[in-house]
């Protein structure tokens, strides 16, 4: 019988080095049934935490101090969070808190929780988690980093309350790591005693050149000198030497988005040189654009989750919280609409979601929605 494979050309070459590799190399054959460990030390699906310390920030806001129980935490890009759980009067849920330390240290990773009007989840991390406790979360996720090859080497941070604790993990990393970028933060709150960070910032805008930090506040006292008002394009101007040569990054509540957005589009700033990541949202639904006028958000409407059960939800609470309440775990991450985790199929009834919701086409197309960041019109029929 005619051996083909010997009318391949240069056969023998390959035939010998075949050879060579079987008897130096390493016989990969042994490492079979270990990729997904390995792939799991990178990106795994969960981390169990143990609460190291908690830091006091200002009155209503503090730091946890997360080791992993294993011994071992993955790495992240500096601007990434992890999704914690909890279990919360009986009611499982979770919330995305951003890694505000530094990815270059991997003994731990920081978050720091701020106290909301009725806060469901904040609540519960600041006044029933203390130092030895456990908890669980999803692996580091999310999309707001610096990518050097898009993104420009000029940053400008503009940071609204707790929204400073991305910008907190990519400044320690750049400071740390003695990184090429010019950052410039605008770090907005409404009182000094609001400033998270403060005396860090200021250390680290004295050793550093490559780093400007301004704090601005809203409601001044009379004795304070520093930048007043908001984060307008008269702030920006006056504060960021080439505005042509950065890239600009946005974290705070829904009120900032919606102010600095369009200040920084009437000054010319492109889509592309703006990145944006949802960190909370800002008074009711209801306020929102395009939200039914007649509908006060306190409606009692049926979500029928197909082979399972009916719920009872509420128009102006996200389908997402409503399914948790009533026992029905859905897996989630971001919770602000992007990454598509906790989408459900929609199968009849009108939903109302937020124009930033980042909803893929095909999803679109076959009646997905993102249950984070969707609102019951009336009642509704959903596959999970």
């Amino acid at each position: 019988m005619k051996n083909y494979a010997r009318q391949i050309d240069h056969f023998d070459e390959i035939n010998a080095e075949t050879a060579i590799g079987k008897k130096y190399g390493k016989d990969y054959r042994s490492d079979k049934g270990t990729t997904q460990s390995q792939i799991d030390r990178y990106h795994p699906l969960h981390i169990n935490f143990m609460v190291a310390d908690i830091i006091e920030e200002t009155e209503f806001v503090k730091t946890f101090r997360l080791v992993a129980q294993d011994g071992y935490l993955p790495p992240f890009q500096a601007g990434q969070y992890i999704n914690v759980y909890g279990e919360v009067n009986g009611v499982r849920s979770s919330r995305p808190y951003s890694m505000s330390s530094s990815p270059l240290q991997r003994a731990y990773y920081d978050i720091s929780v701020a106290r909301i009007t009725d806060g469901f989840f904040s609540d519960f991390m600041l006044d029933q988690v203390k130092k030895g406790d456990t908890l669980k979360s999803s692996g580091p996720s999310g999309n707001f980093y610096h990518n050097p090859l898009f993104h420009k080497k000029a940053s400008v941070f503009i940071a609204g309350g707790s929204g400073i604790t991305p910008f907190m993990s990519m400044i320690r990393e750049i400071c740390d790591n003695a990184r090429k970028r010019d950052i410039t933060l605008l770090y907005g709150n409404r009182t000094p005693k609001n400033i998270l960070f403060h005396e860090e910032l200021i250390n680290l805008a004295s050793r550093h050149a490559n780093f400007t930090y301004i704090p601005v506040i809203s409601e001044p006292g009379e004795d304070y000198d520093g930048e007043k008002g908001f984060i307008d394009d008269a702030c920006i101007t006056r504060n960021v030497k080439s505005i042509e040569a950065c890239t600009f990054y946005i974290c705070g509540p829904q009120a900032m988005y919606e102010f600095c957005v369009p200040e920084l589009e009437n000054m010319g700033i492109p889509r592309k040189r703006l990145r944006k990541e949802m960190f909370s949202t800002s008074g009711t639904i209801t306020k929102e654009q395009g939200w039914p006028g007649e509908l006060t958000g306190e409606e009692t409407v049926s979500v029928s989750v197909k082979g399972f059960k009916t719920i009872s939800a509420k128009t102006g609470e996200t389908l997402l919280t409503s399914l948790e309440r009533a026992g029905i775990i859905v897996p989630a991450n971001c919770r602000c609409g992007e990454c598509s985790i906790c989408r459900v199929k929609l199968i009849s009834g009108k939903v109302f979601q937020p124009s930033d919701v980042r909803l893929r086409f095909s999803d679109t197309q076959f009646g997905w929605v993102h249950s984070c960041k969707c609102y019951p019109l009336e009642d509704l029929e959903i596959l999970i």
